[in-house]
């Protein structure tokens, strides 16, 4: 009885230190142990072992299933299959689960849910139709957490028709399900039909989940439909629900997009918790409707708080500043994004400082960016840079090598270039660029505008 507990008394150990453990080295120590005590032939230790290894390593703890002297049980098959799952190599769970079906072990409803994933991520929608058949043929499509992983593959690759017929044959459905359903709708941009499934969902007595909700938001934010969202912003507060991060963010970027800042920034203070993305929304929102003191407040404000910015928040921070002219401000963010943050320029910040100087008559300055910029600059950069030259008029602009690297088969810019051509006197260049735009047969989109008239 003594030895018994003894040895169980060394296993619980060994058990806190795998748990424990959390750098690779200790994970080599642990390995070491395993080898010299024939642990590494033990199905418990090897999941809890692998379990543990593939959140501190993956490539390790791939070595490690791979090294095991015995077939390793199920559960360290789904282990890491999941851990590739969410990894940047995806494929990787479709290759284990190839090998795991020429062992002598089956896939469980664990196992098509985590292989399913890998499908959608990697966009392997032929192959999320083979393991469909083979889910039907095995039985497990009775099984609520693979018909929700099934309708989620389908969702994940675009398949929204597949993903809706899923949905229809599922013989129960909770609350994952009607959300899996509405948010493919929405990524379909399919809002209407987002709604339409929300009212069967009331009807099914099944109550929505912040989730749910979070996706709904987004069908209203599309449509710029503002009631319905008043509507949803009701019933989180009838219901007492919780206002998380993602909810709190889906509600306020709702009231921005449709015009209601001020409801935006009175559901943005009421938040509890704030992180970097719903810090970066809430500045875009405020920049959209020319808040710009609040907008330099907030980014100061998440400062403050210990967030720090990443290339998103300062484009966002610098397309402000452009658009309120505050040119200092402008070049100081720009220079604290490089030097204090350590953040590599992309082409939308050279984009924002050549908007900010050409709309503030520093196109000289703009230009030397342009010159001298790491990046290729895009159209949006170079149409911005030549509006700007035509309304300062500065002759330098008529830089033959800059102009054509617009794109050629854009009417605007054409347009563009040849109203620059002719802002500087040179009719035959403006004149040669219309008759090369008819005859290419391009045409310069004109700007349109739309409302809402008794919803």
């Amino acid at each position: 009885m003594k030895l018994k507990e003894m040895r169980v008394g060394v296993y619980e150990g060994i058990i806190t230190l795998i748990h424990r453990s959390i750098t690779l080295a200790h994970f080599l120590q642990l390995h070491s142990l395993f080898l010299k005590t024939s642990l590494d032939h033990h199905p418990f230790f090897i999941s809890q072992f692998l379990l543990s290894a593939s959140t501190i390593s993956l490539p390790y703890a791939t070595a490690f299933f791979h090294s095991v002297p015995t077939l390793p049980p199920l559960f360290a098959w789904n282990t890491l299959i999941r851990a590739y799952t969410t990894s940047p190599t995806p494929h990787y769970s479709l290759s284990l689960f190839r090998l795991l079906q020429i062992s002598v072990l089956n896939p469980d409803n664990f196992t098509y849910p985590f292989i399913l994933k890998a499908c959608g991520n990697s966009s392997g929608l032929q192959l999320g139709g083979t393991l469909h058949s083979l889910i039907l043929k095995t039985g497990f499509c009775s099984h609520g957490y693979v018909g929700n992983a099934l309708l989620n593959m389908y969702a994940d690759c675009q398949a929204v028709s597949s993903a809706c017929k899923v949905f229809e044959e599922m013989t129960a459905r909770d609350v994952v399900s009607w959300s899996s359903m509405i948010a493919a709708y929405v990524a379909d941009n399919s809002p209407l039909d987002a709604l339409r499934v929300f009212r069967l969902m009331g009807q099914a007595n099944e109550k929505p989940n912040s989730v749910t909700l979070v996706s709904l938001l987004s069908a209203c934010t599309k449509m710029l439909c503002l009631g319905a969202g008043e509507c949803i912003h009701s019933y989180v507060i009838k219901s007492c629900m919780k206002m998380d991060v993602a909810l709190g963010t889906a509600l306020f970027d709702m009231y921005a997009k449709c015009g209601k800042i001020d409801k935006a920034l009175i559901v943005f203070n009421s938040m509890d918790d704030e992180n970097l993305q719903s810090c970066t929304i809430m500045i875009s929102a405020l920049a959209d409707h020319g808040r710009q003191k609040e907008v330099i407040s907030l980014f100061n404000h998440m400062e403050d708080i210990g967030l720090q910015p990443d290339s998103l928040t300062f484009a966002v921070i610098l397309s402000a500043c452009s658009h309120a002219g505050l040119v200092c401000e402008g070049r100081r963010y720009f220079d604290r994004m490089v030097r204090v943050y350590g953040i590599k320029p992309r082409v939308e910040h050279y984009g924002c400082m050549i908007d900010l100087l050409g709309r503030s008559g520093l196109i000289r300055e703009a230009y030397d960016i342009i010159k001298s910029m790491p990046l290729k600059p895009n159209d949006v950069i170079l149409r911005s840079f030549l509006g700007a030259c035509k309304i300062h008029g500065w002759v330098p602009c008529l830089d033959v090598d800059l102009l054509s690297k617009l794109d050629s088969e854009l009417g605007a810019n054409y347009v563009l270039r040849a109203n620059v051509f002719s802002s500087f006197a040179s009719w035959k260049d403006a004149n040669d660029l219309r008759v090369a735009m008819k005859h290419k047969g391009l045409e310069k989109i004109s700007g349109c505008s739309w409302m809402e008239v008794q919803n």
